[in-house]
This record gives structure tokens, sequence and C-alpha cells, in this order.
């Protein structure tokens, strides 16, 4: 078998660490498979090479901020291959480029468009592990480009798509994907496995487990992936095809994500084109828009639109939106950034009504106030204040009855 092993920060935190996993993929080449390994830079250090930046430069170039993160995991990749040789295996470090990894030129957030693989694969064929350096590709003009927060999963699915890999593991600081953060719900249960979809909507809801883009690529190559704990040998959970046993559950997990902020732009004419020119504007951005509510006017006249996207983003969106407005004959725009999403997710519901009344049911019972609503076949979520985040998790996981082997059936 060919397997493609991702590491992430935590997992090559230190040099034990890194001994450590080399020691977990020479274990995998005597059980007789061909590795290649893709890491993350060691845990932190991206974090003070953004603060380094930020010393230099209020307003860094892009172009350079991914010349300088993507040093981070050029570091790991070079001193796993050490540690691997150290262990009398051949191994060969590569950096995106290196790699064949070729981008579009979006800078900090740049999409994969092919990777080539003659180099890797002539390398497997002569016996070498290859350590690959995630998150990071080239342009075709060979500008170093970054993949976003995460990117490295994001890495691993690709290259295990390009070389048609039997499996791609997913080793992180958990042992699997949960129904919720164990960390903030004690009772969260590990599902054996999770269907794409289900794994897509909570990746994009805020579960840290997965990058979104990952699940998307591997949903269109059906990479079969596997999420796995660095700190133990527990089995982990298998992201695959939907199959019937998922759909007897209605929810499979519920999460939230506090990377939210909401614009609105008041008194917006009502009348065809606005909301293009609107949106068009921040899409040419490429900023990602999430939740929109247009109140519906009762004189024709004007109207309110509110949208959210990631808070990350907020300031860059509202000054682009702040252009806007006099264009559309607007009154003015505001930015809330105390807000959070939450959600629930599950096949099952394509097949099962109730289970919005029943979340929004829950929620009000304990006072939570619900500022916006989306949904789609598998997913329920609601926009609320940032303080309620945690509470309203832990009482949809209970509502649910997620820490029990079947989720509630409506």
């Amino acid at each position: 078998m060919l397997i493609v092993q991702k590491y992430g920060g935590t997992s090559v935190a230190d040099i034990d660490r890194i001994k450590a996993v080399a020691g977990c993929v020479v274990k995998t080449v005597k059980e007789g498979h061909k590795v290649v390994v893709v890491v993350s830079a060691m845990a932190g250090e991206t974090d003070k090479l953004i603060n380094l930046a930020h010393q230099v430069s209020s307003n860094p170039s892009e172009r350079e901020m991914d010349l300088l993160l993507s040093s981070g995991e050029r570091v790991t990749s070079a001193l796993t291959a050490m540690a691997i040789e150290e262990l009398g295996h051949k191994a060969m470090a590569l950096t995106g480029r290196q790699m064949g990894i070729y981008t579009d030129a979006v800078h900090t957030k740049a999409r994969i468009e092919k990777i080539t693989t003659e180099r890797a694969k002539k390398a497997l064929d002569e016996g070498y592990i290859i350590v690959v350096a995630g998150f990071q590709g080239v342009t075709e003009a060979e500008d170093v480009t970054t993949l976003g927060r995460g990117g490295s999963d994001l890495s691993a699915v690709a290259i295990a798509s390009a070389l048609n890999a039997d499996l791609c593991e997913i080793y992180t600081d958990v042992d699997g994907v949960y129904t919720a953060d164990p960390n903030i719900v004690p009772g969260a249960r590990k599902l054996d496995k999770i269907s794409y979809e289900e794994m897509l909507e909570l990746a994009s809801l805020g579960a840290k487990v997965l990058q979104t883009r990952s699940v998307e690529f591997a949903i269109k190559y059906e990479v079969p992936v596997v999420v796995r704990s660095s700190f133990s040998d527990n089995p982990g959970t298998l992201v695959t095809k939907e199959d019937e046993d998922m759909e007897n559950v209605v929810v499979s997990g519920a999460a939230y994500d506090k990377n939210q902020a909401k614009i609105t732009v008041m008194g917006v004419p009502d009348k065809p084109g606005i909301a293009a020119k609107l949106f068009k504007g921040i899409a040419d951005a490429n900023i990602v828009v999430d939740m929109i509510v247009q109140n519906i006017s009762s004189d024709g006249k004007a109207t309110d639109i509110s949208f959210t996207v990631p808070k990350t983003d907020s300031k860059k969106t509202l000054k682009l939106t702040e252009g806007i407005v006099k264009e559309l004959e607007a009154r003015g725009v505001a930015l809330r950034e105390d807000i959070a999403k939450v959600s629930i997710v599950g096949v099952g519901m394509r097949t099962h009504s109730g289970v919005a009344a029943e979340m929004f049911d829950t929620l009000a019972k304990h006072g939570i106030n619900i500022i916006a609503i989306s949904t789609s076949e598998i997913k329920v979520s609601c926009l609320i204040d940032v303080k309620y985040a945690e509470l309203a998790v832990r009482i949809l996981h209970d509502a649910f009855e997620l820490s029990t082997d079947f989720a509630k059936r409506i």
C-alpha cells in the first residue's frame, strides 16, 4: 500500500516529538508500505513568524508573508527526514515547489491547480520515504504561496489523490472525530466513521479536526481519510462515502465557530441589482460570505442586508463595504464581532422532520436569542451571542443525545 501520513503542529512540537513521528513512519514502512509524510510547522512557529513580521511592518505584503510562513514547514520536513535517516532508512525532504504543487496566485490562501508527481514517484521507487513541507506551493511564476490555516491537511489529501494513494492518515492531537469538542462537552463521543458531507459541514462550522478545503478535495477525488492521534495507537475515525447506517442517525455532531463577524448595510434601496453589486465587490476581494439575511421592506423603498464573514476578514470587509455604500445609496454600515455560529449536522436530517424546531426550542428554553439562521440538507446553523457559544453546544449535544451510541431519532 501507498500511505500518505500528515502530522500536525502538536505532533512535531519539539525534537522528541519529531523523533517519535520518525519512529511511527518507520514502523509503517516495516509493515510493507510505501510512505509519503506531510508535516506542519512545529507548534507555535507560525504565530512566532507572524509576530516577527508585524514587528517589522504594520501591514506586511502578503507575498512576503507567504515566503516567510512557508519556512516553518520546511524546517520540520528537513528535521523529520534527518530523524528518519537516523533510524536507518532513506528519506528525502521536499518543499511544496520540489513536490510539484502548483497553485493560483492568491497569496495566503492559494488554491492548488495541479501536482506533478514524477520526482516523488521516482524517489519512492528508489526506496525513499518522502517528507513534504505542507501548507505551501508555488505559482507558475515561481512565487511561493501558502494554502491558509490548516493547509497541511489540504497538502496531504491532494498529494494522496495525485499519487493514487490507498489511504491518507491525518495525525493530530485528538484520536478521531467527536460528536462535539470534548474540551467543552465532557460526554462527547468518538465516531467510528463519518460521511464526507458531514465532515465537510463540521469542518466549515468550526470543528478543527480537518481543514474544510481538504475535505472538499477528499470528496471530489474520493480519497479515504482516517483521522487519528499521533499520541496513541487508538483506531481513528474513517471519513468516507455515506452509507445506509449513517442515515439512521439524525444528528451526528454539534459544533460552534467564534470566528464570525456580522456586517449590516442599512437603508439599502429595495431594487434589483443592489445585492449583486454589494457581494461582487466582496467576492472580488476573495472574501467568503456565509449567512445572508435581507429584511423585507414594508414600503418598498429601503431595507437592511446583513451577512457574516470570518472575523479575520472583518476589517477588510468593512472597509470594502463602506466604499460601496455610497454607490448603493445606502444609509450606512455597521460591524458586529461579538457573535458565534452554533450548528448541528447529520445526513439523517434529509429524511427526518422536526430537527430545526427542536434546536430552536432548546436554545429558547435556555434564553439564547437567535440572530440569524441558515440551513442545508444536513445542517442547521444559528447565529447567537458569542458568550452563549459553549453553553449552546452542550445543551444541543444533550438534547439530541449525542453521547449515546445512536443519536436521537426525531
